[in-house]
């Protein structure tokens, strides 16, 4: 049965790079069993650029910084309006494996009220795929999240949410529309994707690993811990400890405050004070 496949991405002239990559990847991989929509949220103040083969939206940034969350909602609110039967989510800097979209497709056909999450490899500097072709020798997910066999499906334990991530997954309309989309509170670097994992598990809406719907990051450079995001971290994770009692990215912060930048404050952290 053919599936109207809405593929979301958010973007930014910083990353136009990848864009296009992904763009060509996707088209290679796209089955012709499937009819694949293509919505690009813009996150810059400036108009996106004309590319014909996309449904745009702009969602230009907020007063804290891009607002990931919010441009994810607005293209997932157009690809409903088009009658999309599943929502795929891959970040801009991911490239689509092969079997990306039929291994979610068939995922929402045997889990249809679960979120969806395949397998993520973080490529290295010098790995520049030219095709999908290139992608089985680079395959390499990350160790931190579970990756069963191709075809398999795993259901993720109660502590396994905060895995979660928004690189790729993929929902039905019904499940996007129990969750209620991101929250869009949070602007700038982080959070948003562990408040959704955390949303899902509150609702009781199960988290599913979904074998063979591999997903490639494209390197670009990145500080650990990520010094530039520093505000945005505590900001956002501020508002995280409100919601569900305790702060993310504990790792990050931890590194913050073995540095010197951050302390503990008030029962959360802030930037260090002379």
């Amino acid at each position: 049965m053919t599936a109207r496949i809405a593929v979301i991405t958010p973007a930014s002239e910083n990353r136009l790079a990848h864009l296009h990559r992904q763009r060509r990847f996707l088209r290679e991989v796209s089955s012709p069993g499937h009819e694949v929509v293509r919505i690009e949220a813009w996150l810059d103040e400036s108009e996106p650029p004309a590319f014909d083969a996309a449904v745009h939206v702009h969602v230009p940034p907020g007063r804290d910084g891009m607002r990931v969350g919010a441009a994810r909602n607005a293209a997932a609110e157009v690809a409903l309006a088009g009658g999309a039967d599943l929502l795929v989510f891959l970040d801009v800097d991911c490239l689509p494996g092969p079997d990306l979209l039929d291994g979610y497709v068939a995922a929402s056909h045997s889990h249809p009220d679960g979120l969806l999450c395949g397998p993520v490899t973080y490529l290295e500097s010098v790995q520049r795929p030219s095709s999908p072709d290139d992608l089985a020798a680079a395959t390499n997910p990350h160790p931190v999240r579970p990756d069963p066999s191709t075809g398999t499906i795993e259901t993720a334990g109660f502590a396994e949410y905060d895995l979660f991530w928004s690189l790729s997954f993929a929902v039905t309309p019904t499940t996007w529309g129990q969750l209620g989309g991101f929250d869009e509170r949070y602007e700038g670097y982080g959070a948003e994707d562990t408040d959704l994992g955390r949303r899902a598990r509150s609702l009781g809406i199960p988290l599913h690993w979904v074998g063979g719907a591999h997903a490639y990051h494209q390197w670009h450079p990145a500080g650990t811990p990520p010094w530039r995001h520093l505000d945005d971290i505590l900001r956002n994770g501020a508002l995280f400890a409100e919601r569900w009692g305790e702060w993310p990215m504990g790792g990050w912060i931890d590194d913050f405050v073995a540095a010197g930048a951050v302390e503990e404050h008030a029962g959360g952290y802030r930037r260090t004070t002379v």
